[in-house]
């Protein structure tokens, strides 16, 4: 929906299914309530996710079509899409398969193509659009655990060739520019381990790998000067602010704006979502009473790593929930947790949310506007504690009307 601060709508992956027809029964049950509830007087946007195997069946004409009517009929739209997950993302073991394929396949860079022509045709034609892109967020790349990554030859190997895949799709977007006047652009999602987990590391790779491979590729391709392949690169690659990743390692949103801001980068959209923390006290069993309450979040779907900061002001990474609790020491004071939370609540006992970095970063695009695409993104419903849990639609309800409140304050 249109808001003062953009186009706001939450992302699907929280609807588990991973066909086409499990994907559109969720939405059909879910969206004519949440529209009605959240939007009556005018058109609902939201974030699609679709698995690969639902966007290889949504391509097939009829179901786009078919798709496309009952949007209108509904008086929904499409503004964003969620490719970061290709496969199974609920009721099964995801941890670091999330990544997998990752960016030196050609089956993530078919799964993305497509994903992008299908948005080509889903955006809105009318004055809606109002020049608005489209975007699909995306890995940062890989997970770094499954390289030897602390060999300069490796990262070089990694970044070099999931870079020459991103700069395939690049160029399908400029081919889908040419023949539609769509602009759309892929976002790239730093979280903890990925190859790309911080902003320092997309600026790094977007100077060091994307413009100089890209200027060069971009130039010989489409016959442009190496200014017009650099604005086409910037215009086409952006970064994925997802709260919670950045609030997990401690990265100060209007920090992150500036550095961007300094290179010349682009958001492409916020995916509002919160992170657990706590701050130890110095008392023995005060600590252990904060780490205990970390223990109920320990669940085996996703991946939840856990960033420390220590006595000495360092931060040490940990890969998931169960390493962190194994090695707490007294030098912790704080700790961060990669784990979705719902965003509408603050505190949790022992434990907070992140929530305040969520405020920070819509007061910012308040004041200074750094993109018009705002998307929901709590998928963790189904492993929350039992007592967190409520009716989805009821949840997805609460989630927007927060954001909504928080940007009318």
């Amino acid at each position: 929906m249109k808001t003062p601060l953009g186009h706001l709508g939450y992302c699907t992956n929280i609807h588990p299914g991973e066909s086409w027809a499990d994907h559109f029964a969720a939405l059909r049950q879910a969206l004519p309530e949440l529209k009605q509830r959240l939007s009556p007087d005018a058109p609902f946007g939201l974030g699609l996710r679709l698995s690969n195997e639902a966007s290889e069946e949504l391509e097939q004409p009829e179901n786009l079509v078919a798709f496309q009517r009952w949007l209108a009929e509904n008086d929904c739209y499409i503004f964003t899409m969620n490719g970061f997950p290709f496969g199974g993302f609920h009721h099964t073991r995801v941890k670091d398969q999330v990544h997998a394929p990752d960016w030196t396949t050609e089956a993530r860079v078919e799964y993305t193509k497509r994903l992008f022509r299908i948005l080509s045709v889903l955006l809105p034609v009318d004055e809606l659009a109002n020049g608005i892109p489209g975007g699909v967020s995306t890995s940062p790349l890989s997970y770094r655990h499954w390289f030897e990554w602390e060999q300069p030859a490796a990262r070089d190997y990694i970044f070099s060739q999931t870079t020459q895949n991103v700069l395939e799709v690049v160029a399908e977007l400029i081919k889908l520019r040419q023949q539609t006047d769509r602009l759309m652009h892929l976002d790239l999602e730093p979280e903890p381990d990925g190859v790309i987990e911080t902003a320092d590391e997309f600026i790094a790779w977007f100077t060091d790998y994307l413009l100089p491979m890209g200027i060069e590729q971009l130039s010989e391709q489409f016959g442009l000067t190496d200014e017009a392949a650099e604005a086409a690169i910037c215009e086409h690659v952006r970064l994925c602010y997802d709260v919670c990743h950045f609030a997990v390692g401690y990265e100060r949103p209007a920090e992150v704006l500036d550095k961007l801001k300094q290179y010349g980068l682009r958001v492409g959209k916020i995916q509002i979502s919160a992170a657990l923390k706590a701050e130890f006290p110095t008392d023995l069993a005060g600590r252990e009473a904060v780490r205990k309450a970390f223990e109920p979040f320990n669940e085996p779907t996703y991946l939840h790593q856990v960033v420390a900061r220590t006595s000495s002001g360092e931060l040490a990474r940990f890969p998931d929930l169960p390493e962190a609790l194994a090695a707490f020491d007294d030098t912790h004071t704080e700790w961060r947790s990669h784990f979705h939370v719902p965003i509408f609540v603050s505190d949790y006992g022992l434990l907070q949310s992140t929530q305040d970095d969520i405020r920070e970063v819509l007061r910012l695009q308040t004041e200074r506007a750094f993109t018009n695409q705002l998307e929901v993104e709590t998928y963790t419903w189904d492993v929350l504690p039992v007592e967190l849990k409520a009716d989805l639609v009821d949840s997805i309800e609460r989630e927007v009307k927060w954001v909504k409140d928080v940007t009318n304050e």
